[in-house]
Order: structure tokens, then C-alpha cells, then sequence
């Protein structure tokens, strides 16, 4: 089943041990379309300071409809590494933060999580820590992360193959891989158009510095993709 992200932007994160904040925005790979990690903003309990949460360790999205659970303590949160918001989230930051919590990494393995199509936690293979020291060596010779956020692609425009159709409002995540499965876009006017979903492997391109999604699709195409139709948070599959 499907899930709008925008719908979970600013629901409460509970730990095992208490509250630690809101959904604040989400980060995204942008070469296969999978979410990589959640942005909590912590509020006053970490001086409003913002940390990543990992879809392994996030139970069912909003299974008891008031927010979403997390699977760790107050005080693993606090002691992960912080990042810099204003910054791009490097591969070394990746690294560090995978190598506080002792999971697999999800760029090491051929599957969409790595050695999994899911973010779950498994007991990692016996190579796994000839592979943690391989990958070490080779850290330097590895492509950078791919991380976007999905609060500042909203609002990016869709350029179809004859011209520009409208923009990107909301983003629909397979809720139990967390992959991207389709962009909400708006056609016609910003406020009275009609909202339909253009599936990613559609997705020619992403412009960052022009703002701009192209796609493989005439504007007719994009006009007839299917209706937006969201489903009611901790509605039934």
C-alpha cells in the first residue's frame, strides 16, 4: 500500500522511552528512488536540534494513527552523530551513523537495502565485517550519497517532452519498502488544478539548480496519468 509523505510532515515520533519530536522532512536517494532516512525535529528536548532516523528501526507508519514509533531509546538519540542541516548528508556521515547504530549498510549489496529489498534488521552475514573493512579501503573511491529532501523538491516543476505541465506537490512511498513509487503533480493553475500521480520510472532527469523534474512524458500524457486519490492516515491496506 501506498503512503503520502506529506500527510506524515509534522506527526509526533515516540521512542521506546518517550517523545523525541516531529516529522520534519524526509531524504530521498535520488538514483532509485528509495527514502533513506527521516528528519526529526527534536524541539526543546535537544535544543531544537535535528537528527536522522533510519527506516529499520521505524515500526508500522502511524499504526496507532497518533504517530509514528521508533524503535530506539532517548538516549541512543541523542548520542548519534549530529548532522548540519544546511549541508548535504556525505557518505562519511552515512558511514558514521551506521557504524554507531552497528547496522548493514543499505549501499553495500545489490538489493534495495543492501542485502535486503526491505529496511529490516537481520544478523548480518559471516563476510559482513570482511565487508565493513573492504569498504573502509575503498571509501574514498565510492560515489558520493545521493540524498535529497523531499520538502524542498515539493514544488518543483514538471517539464513533460513539449513543454511544462504543472508541479510536484507530494511523493508516494511504498510503506513497507520505502520506496518512492510515484510523484503527486498538479496540472493547470497552482491552486485549481487537478492532482495525478506520474510513476519515478518515468523520471527522465532532476534539475537542482533549475527546480525542475523532467519526465518521459508528453503534457497530454501527464494531464491522463491516474487521479490523486490519498488515502486517510492509519486507514486499512
Amino acid at each position: 500500500m501506498l503512503q503520502s509523505i506529506k500527510q506524515l510532515y509534522g506527526g509526533k515520533l515516540g521512542a521506546a522511552d518517550g517523545e523525541i519530536g516531529h516529522v520534519k522532512d524526509f531524504y530521498f536517494d535520488d538514483r532509485n528512488w528509495a527514502v533513506r532516512y527521516l528528519v526529526a525535529d527534536t524541539g526543546t528536548w535537544l535544543t531544537s536540534r535535528q537528527v536522522l532516523i533510519s527506516p529499520h528501526v521505524i515500526g508500522s507508519l502511524y499504526e496507532d494513527e497518533k504517530g509514528l514509533l521508533v524503535n530506539l531509546t532517548r538516549k541512543q538519540i541523542e548520542n548519534c552523530p549530529a548532522i548540519e542541516t544546511h549541508k548535504p548528508v556525505s557518505r562519511q556521515y552515512e558511514e558514521e551513523y551506521y557504524q554507531y547504530y552497528g547496522w548493514p549498510s543499505y549501499w553495500q549489496g545489490d538489493g534495495l537495502w543492501g542485502m535486503s529489498s526491505f529496511p529490516i534488521l537481520t544478523a548480518p552475514p559471516k563476510t559482513f565485517l570482511d565487508e565493513k573493512i573492504a569498504a573502509h579501503i575503498e571509501k574514498h573511491k565510492r560515489a558520493d550519497a545521493h540524498l535529497r529532501s523531499t520538502q524542498a523538491v515539493k514544488g518543483y516543476n514538471i517539464e513533460a517532452t513539449d513543454g511544462t505541465i504543472g508541479h510536484v506537490t507530494d511523493f508516494m512511498m511504498d510503506k513497507e519498502s520505502w520506496a518512492i513509487r510515484s510523484l503527486v503533480v498538479k496540472t493547470g493553475h497552482r491552486f485549481s488544478g487537478n492532482e495525478v500521480q506520474i510513476p519515478v520510472n518515468k523520471v527522465d532527469r532532476v534539475s537542482y539548480e533549475k527546480s525542475t523534474v523532467f519526465v518521459n512524458l508528453t503534457k497530454e500524457a501527464v494531464e491522463q496519468s491516474p487521479a490523486n486519490e490519498l488515502v486517510p492516515v492509519g486507514a486499512a491496506a
